[in-house]
């Protein structure tokens, strides 16, 4: 399966096996569009790094319901339309909140992780813009309802057994950016603070 997420700015593409969660790989970063042409400056490519930092332009046709791209022979399907989408868009991690004390991340470094979500699916992708070097990603679907944001788990690219995965984790959002309260995969505590990406 080939899934791509759009937001304002920002893209990513990732193709897993559906059934098993198995990863296979993942690319993305900034996009623009000028009439029927995309360009995006990737900012991760697991199948070729030194792609990291190029200019890709392409031509795409795009209607109500379906988006395509004749240099990739593919068609991509609509998932949903940004809704309900409360956390809908990109999103640096920005810092955390460990033992009561906020750490914060400068967000222009090159080390980044960020999260991406649709109306109902969500990624996350940590890598260095730097060096090229990918660290992990993980997605699936998700949910949003009653301060509670809920990731049904599709892949996990360092460890497969987490797909099928359903982690619930407090959320709010004070001062424009989401704090994700909660625990990890791995059952620890945590306490991120994401800020849009512009």
């Amino acid at each position: 399966r080939n899934v791509v997420i759009f937001s304002e700015g920002f893209q990513v593409s990732t193709n897993y096996y559906a059934e098993t969660g198995k990863f296979i790989g993942t690319n993305g970063g900034s996009w623009d569009l000028n009439g029927d042409l995309i360009t995006e400056v990737v900012e991760f490519d697991t199948r070729d790094s030194t792609n990291v930092g190029n200019k890709i332009t392409f031509k795409v046709k795009i209607d109500d319901n379906e988006l395509s791209a004749d240099e990739f022979d593919i068609i991509w399907t609509r998932i949903d339309d940004g809704s309900p989408g409360e956390l809908q868009g990109a999103w640096l991690m920005s810092g955390r909140i460990r033992n009561g004390k906020t750490q914060t991340r400068d967000l222009n470094r090159p080390r980044k992780t960020m999260k991406i979500l649709s109306g109902t699916r969500f990624q996350w992708i940590a890598y260095n813009t730097e060096t090229g070097r990918f660290s992990g990603t993980g997605g699936g679907t998700y949910t949003t309802v009653d301060g509670k944001y809920t990731e049904n788990v599709e892949f996990f690219s360092r460890d497969d057994s987490r797909a099928g995965m359903s982690l619930e984790f407090d959320f709010e959002l004070i001062d424009g950016n989401w704090h994700h309260k909660g625990f990890s995969s791995k059952g620890d505590p945590m306490h991120e603070i994401w800020s849009r990406r512009d």
